[in-house]
Parts: structure tokens; C-alpha cells; sequence
């Protein structure tokens, strides 16, 4: 049985990862008894020498986009040096197994419409210090990828969704605030941003499926993209959860959730992780959309 030890486990996508490992007979999740801070690298040491690990998935980090502009030394700290630490415990414990680093398609920034989809090889416009600590550790890792001897892939996740993401993205707010209208919990109300804005929105299960389908299948120091290959835009999502909800409301446009670099549209191409890995998004966006409606129905009712 393979052993895996997945940083970030307790946040929106390592929760999704546990759900998938405690299906299957073949992986062994590796659970710290008390929390890990990647920033700590006399734990993480201590930690990985009391392992015999088989695949790392890492995936603690800041990943919040606005948190970062008023935070950009811990985005730096948390997203470069976090992942330093993380490898430089692995290597003085003789790691030989395979290492999953998760960046974002957030790294692409500014594109033109002609140049979508985005193919992995599109050349780097970071936009954000979430986005620059990102392009920075997805060198560090190919660097060591190629002198360190240890097998590294990156994976750039588009915007993924599911039941217990966080409010503050943008499909969870707007299905937390519908719900919280059908439930006679507020004003028929909906705050919001930017809603012309597109992006290429995956199912965390299906983003989950990759990353395992890269640990089996990636190639060592490439990068895949993790997307559904379809542009969405965020009014048509609203309108969506409206439609799932049966619920009417007035749309109000919240300065606060503007952000200052905003891509106007977003999609990118699955087609190398698809060539390599066979790996394809499965579920509809309509499906995800009931189930982290029906999610927040059920949190807010429960308080």
C-alpha cells in the first residue's frame, strides 16, 4: 500500500482528498497527530523522518488572491519558502517517491482572447503576489526537479468548486447568500463583483481525480494544466443558483469585492494532462452548483 502525505489536508481541496482516499484499498493517508506549519521546518523534519512516503501532494499555502495584496510578505513567505522547507525535509530524508506541487492558472495573468485557451507553454504575466509566489515556487520545484534527483510534476489549477469552499470565493458567496435569501435569512439581496468576468470552473472531485492521475501517470518537471476547458461567466453563474433556488433578487455591486487586477475572461486547455494521464473533468457544472447550493442549506440551517 502507497503512502501519501497531502500538506493543506484540513482546507476546501485536502477535504476532498480525504473523502477519495478513504474509498479506495490501495494509498495510506499520512495524518500528523498535531498540526503542521510549513513554515516550520524543524517540524516538518521531525514529521518526514517517522514516514516511509510514497507521494507528497502539497497543497498548503495563502490562496486567497485579495488576501494576498494586503499581505504580499506572507503570500511570499507561506507560498516559496513554505515549499523550500517542505523539500529540503523531504531530501534530508532520502525521499525517492513522487511530489505533486499545486499552483494555480492564476500564474498566466493578463491574456489577450486570442491566445485561449491557455496551453501550458503560454508565457508567464503574474498579476498578483499570489500569482508571483506561485511562478516562484513552480521554479523552485522544476529546478529541483532537474538537480536534486527528485520526481516533481506541477499542477495549475483553474478556479475549482465544491461543497465547503470558503465565502470568500466568489460561486461559495453568491450560493451562501441565495441560500441564505430562500431561507428567509436576509433581503432578497445579493452583493457582489465584477459579474462580466469568465472563468473556467472545475469540480473539486474532478481536481481532486487529476492530481492522483498525475501522481500515477505525470512526468517528471512538466506542468499541467486542471481545467474544464469551457469559459463561464460569473452573472450566468448567479443567475444559475438563482434558477436551482427559485428565488428572485436584486443584484448589488459591492466595491469591496472588486479586485485590482481582475482577468476579464479566463479558460484553459486540459489537452497535455488529457494526452498523458487520460484524465477529463466529469461533472456537469450544473450538478456542482445543486450541490454547494444544497451545501449551504444545510450549514446554515444547522448554524
Amino acid at each position: 500500500m502507497k503512502k501519501i502525505f497531502i500538506t493543506g489536508l484540513s482546507g476546501f481541496v485536502g477535504r476532498s482528498i480525504q473523502d477519495l482516499v478513504s474509498e479506495t484499498n490501495d494509498v495510506e493517508l499520512c495524518v500528523p497527530k498535531n498540526r503542521l506549519d510549513i513554515l516550520d521546518p524543524v517540524a516538518l523534519n521531525d514529521y518526514i523522518s517517522t514516514q516511509d512516503i510514497d507521494y507528497v501532494i502539497h497543497l498548503a499555502g495563502m490562496s486567497h488572491v485579495p488576501t494576498s495584496f494586503q499581505e504580499p510578505q506572507r503570500a511570499y513567505e507561506t507560498n516559496f519558502f513554505g515549499t523550500l522547507n517542505l523539500l529540503n525535509a523531504l531530501k534530508q530524508n532520502n525521499f525517492t517517491g513522487r511530489f505533486l506541487y499545486i499552483s494555480s492558472g492564476d500564474v498566466y495573468g493578463l491574456v489577450r482572447p486570442e491566445q485561449l485557451p491557455l496551453q501550458e507553454s503560454q508565457p508567464l504575466k503574474p498579476r498578483s503576489p499570489y500569482s508571483v509566489s506561485k511562478v516562484a515556487a513552480e521554479m523552485l520545484c522544476y529546478q529541483w526537479s532537474q538537480t536534486e534527483e527528485i520526481d516533481i510534476m506541477i499542477a495549475r489549477p483553474f478556479n475549482h468548486i465544491g461543497i465547503g469552499q470558503s465565502d470568500g470565493f466568489a460561486v461559495s458567496a453568491f450560493a451562501r447568500q441565495v441560500a441564505e435569501v430562500r431561507l428567509g435569512l436576509r433581503k432578497p439581496t445579493i452583493e457582489v463583483g465584477e459579474l462580466s468576468a469568465t472563468r473556467d470552473f472545475t469540480d473539486v472531485e474532478d481536481v481532486v481525480s487529476a492530481y492522483f492521475a498525475l501522481l500515477q501517470s505525470g512526468q517528471t518537471g512538466e506542468i499541467y494544466n486542471v481545467c474544464s476547458a469551457t469559459e463561464q461567466s460569473l452573472a450566468e453563474i448567479l443567475k444559475k443558483l438563482l434558477k436551482i433556488a427559485n428565488v428572485d433578487a436584486e443584484i448589488v455591486v459591492d466595491p469591496a469585492r472588486l479586485r485590482p487586477s481582475e482577468q476579464k475572461r479566463v479558460m484553459g486547455s486540459h489537452d497535455k494532462i488529457t494526452s498523458h494521464t487520460g484524465w477529463k473533468p466529469r461533472i456537469p457544472l450544473d450538478e456542482s452548483l445543486f450541490k454547494i447550493l444544497n451545501d449551504w442549506e444545510v450549514r446554515l440551517t444547522n448554524g
